[in-house]
């Protein structure tokens, strides 16, 4: 049977609810089109509590219609007269708010379809609409389950971050996974909330940052004060012990550092248009030997204090392991102990009959070339360094390829595991290359402790855009959660080195070219409980919100009549 009960909070519109209630009202009613667009309007709202802007009270300004437009999926689905209605209209609703949040959080991938604007223009729609559209359907998931366990008053809030916790984590997982700007992202970028991440990580922030910012929904609820203002009063309360918490786990001086290593980061600022043309190759490598052995101060001479020079990702138009030249002539610039860490494009000996294989990698240079272990990308990028293998021949029959342009796409480093890499001089490295830092849990080796988080990238592809910023701020989460410093070199910024409580100890910002010479930070002496336990804390909380309002459903639900069959 049809449930119109669970509509009741939004349509009862009482006179003592701060004056939303009116408004909760009008918004729960609306339907057709109205209802998908102001949904989309509220989930494009959220996107301004993401990085650059962070303003979080712009995720409260789009969950809190979420709650009222789900209050009234049961009145907008009467004329189904089933459960399943109710679900089809909530998940309708996430759809377009999950929509409107990718849009407005991810316009700029557009900037990449620029790059190379004659042959990729055509496609920016795909990117900038087609890609958000389709991670939309994961809201559309949480919010169709959320309103399964939907119930007037506070327990509905409960649901709600139970069913946009599972769809993130199933959105940072499935399909090879992309947890960019995962809800909790609105807590993880101020520096004492984000401490909470070495608990619960990024996940367990998201759970948190949907109870804070959809309680105020609540305000508009029939039933007295505590009904109203507990959820909004619990929230800040919450966010308040986060926030002291973190105060006081944040060391008031910097932690200490590794001795007898100095680094320095390049950052080349290199236009991507230019940064993989052959023709280039000669002038590329001048600029990063130039800008390598530049004096910083009057008392610093170039190199001759640097330890570890490092590099961003893909620094060459071309394959350093195979140009001895190129290999001699980065070794005479480089000091004795001195080692070069960059990223490069790399290939192998194919086997008979078998084409060449090229892989994204890290690779290590001394005064003798090649010099100790390497590290190749695990978790290549969809559709810009690989095309999906069940639609890689439809797609190239159909003219599209990878932004990247190297025969038949990059191939994943082997294992499931991402291997630390051993680098003369600095304790265990754990490599990562691109967008692999966004990856919760997924930075470090559990078997292994490594000593620094050391991700190179090029974000050129996306220019002076939030999209550089964005990454930053999600690879800086991984320090709090794995306890060890983060050293970044990107091309075109943010370059930065991290401690591992997410102070920035020294940053090159978006669009500079320029060094960073920095100490490298401890990292801290005991496992974070993130490192140990994994997101078991993350689970736990998901769980308790099922249960909290799915009590809250059976408590509401009216008993049946004496003599009715069960």
């Amino acid at each position: 049977m049809h449930d119109t009960r669970t509509s009741g909070a939004a349509l009862a519109a009482p006179a003592a609810s701060f004056g939303l209630a009116p408004l909760a009202h009008r918004v729960a009613l609306t339907a057709g089109w109205t209802r998908l667009a102001l949904a989309w309007l509220a989930g494009a709202c959220g996107a301004l509590s993401m990085p650059p802007f962070g303003f979080l009270p712009a995720l409260c300004a789009a969950l809190v219609p979420a709650v009222w437009l789900l209050d009234g999926a049961a009145t907008a689905s009467s004329r189904l007269g089933r459960r399943a209605g109710t679900a089809l209209a909530a998940g309708l609703i996430g759809w377009a708010w999950g929509f409107g949040y990718l849009t407005a959080g991810l316009w700029w991938l557009g900037a990449a379809f620029l790059v190379e604007a004659d042959q990729f223009a055509y496609l920016m729609p795909l990117g900038v609409l087609g890609l958000p559209a389709i991670l939309g359907l994961f809201y559309g998931f949480g919010f169709a389950v959320a309103r399964l366990l939907w119930s007037p008053g506070p327990g509905r809030i409960a649901a709600l971050a139970f069913g946009i916790g599972a769809a993130e984590w199933l959105r940072g997982h499935l399909f090879t996974g992309f947890p960019w700007n995962a809800l909790g992202m609105a807590l993880g970028q101020n520096l004492w909330l984000m401490q909470a991440a070495a608990v619960v990580g990024l996940h367990g922030l998201t759970v948190v940052a949907v109870l804070a910012c959809a309680a105020p929904a609540t305000l508009a609820d029939a039933g007295g004060a505590r009904r109203r203002l507990g959820p909004l009063l619990a929230a800040l309360v919450v966010l308040a012990g986060l926030g002291a918490g973190g105060a006081l786990r944040v060391p008031a001086g910097p932690v200490p550092e590794v001795p007898g290593v100095r680094l320095r980061l390049v950052q080349a600022n290199i236009p991507q248009d230019a940064r993989f043309n052959p023709r280039n190759r000669e002038g590329i490598l001048e600029r990063y030997l130039g800008l390598s052995d530049s004096a910083t101060a009057p008392d610093r001479s170039g190199l001759q204090e640097v330890t570890h020079l490092i590099w961003p990702e893909s620094s060459f138009p071309f394959l350093i392991q195979r140009d001895p030249q190129a290999l001699r002539r980065i070794g005479s610039a480089l000091p004795p102990g001195t080692v070069l860490v960059t990223g490069a494009a790399r290939a192998d000996e194919p086997l008979p009959g078998e084409r060449l294989r090229f892989y994204n990698s890290i690779l290590m240079i001394g005064q003798d070339g090649l010099v100790g272990g390497r590290y190749d990308k695990l978790h290549l990028v969809p559709f810009g360094e690989y095309l999906p293998g069940p639609v890689d021949q439809l797609l190239r029959t159909l003219g599209l390829k990878q932004f990247v342009a190297v025969p038949g796409g990059f191939t994943p480093g082997e294992g499931q595991e991402r291997p630390p890499l051993t680098v003369p001089g600095l304790p265990p490295v754990a490599p990562s290359i691109c967008y692999e830092a966004i990856f919760p849990g997924a930075v470090a080796s559990r078997r292994e402790r490594p000593g620094l988080l050391l991700n190179v990238t090029n974000d050129g592809w996306f220019g002076d855009t939030p999209g550089p910023r964005q990454h930053f701020a999600q690879a800086r989460l991984r320090a709090v959660e794995e306890g060890s410093p983060l050293v970044r070199a990107a091309n075109t910024g943010i370059s930065a080195v991290v401690d591992p409580y997410g102070r920035v100890t020294g940053m090159l910002s978006v669009g500079t070219e320029g060094v960073l010479d920095r100490n490298l930070p401890k990292n801290l002496r005991e496992s974070t409980p993130y490192v140990r336990f994994g997101d078991v804390f993350f689970i736990v909380m998901l769980l308790g919100c099922g249960l909290l309002s799915l009590g809250a459903r059976l408590r509401r639900a009216p008993s049946p009549p004496r003599g009715a069959s069960m």
